[in-house]
């Protein structure tokens, strides 16, 4: 299936054609990496990025093809999906699907990045509880201090912040669990 700007694909002939690429020992591979493969298909990755070039940006199709749940089709999403039209909305709601590390990152690295509410949304995920949300707010906030050039040192603070705060609580609660109250030693006190 070439595809071209006079024919564009439907998400469903994409899913099609990622089943067609998928395979048993790609699907396996991933599970040794941590990956959740019960909606995954095992396609690579080298697979998925000529793909995404030969369909180029449609935030449609993207939003489509996560809608989907098929981990690849995400992936996908992820290289087609265009950062002007990916409102922080939208971010949050894909941000809370996140199930697996290569989704989070991928979407972080490729897509949130070059959005305008890349700064706020690393600064609010990073206090998240939910794992891969919280991920995400770190992995933006990395990627963020490599690509984003221009970037003062200033707008990173309140990202430090957010993890700090949350640091010294549980480094606090973890010594008075081990200390008592009065943060003494238990060999100090004779105990």
């Amino acid at each position: 299936m070439a595809v071209g700007k006079e024919t564009l694909p439907s998400a469903e002939e994409i899913i099609a054609r990622l089943h067609a690429l998928g395979s048993p020992e790609a699907r396996a591979g991933m599970a040794r990496y941590g990956i959740d493969t019960a909606r995954a298909l095992g396609v690579p990755a080298s697979r998925l990025r000529p793909l995404a070039r030969e369909i180029g940006r449609d935030h449609a199709l993207a939003q489509r093809l996560w809608n989907s749940g098929i981990h690849e089709a995400r992936l996908l999403a992820i290289l087609i999906g265009d950062p002007r039209r990916m409102g922080e909305a939208a971010m949050d709601s894909w941000a809370g699907d996140f199930d697996s590390w290569d989704i989070c990152d991928g979407a972080c690295i490729n897509l949130f990045r070059k959005t305008p509410f890349a700064h706020s949304r690393a600064v609010a995920w990073a206090g998240r509880e939910k794992t891969f949300v919280k991920r995400a707010g770190f992995a933006l906030m990395a990627t963020l201090a490599v690509h984003d050039k221009r970037a003062e040192d200033a707008v990173f603070r309140p990202i430090c912040r957010s993890s700090g705060r949350r640091r010294r609580t549980s480094a606090t609660s973890s010594r008075r669990r081990s200390t008592g109250r009065s943060g003494k030693s238990a060999n100090a006190t004779g105990r």
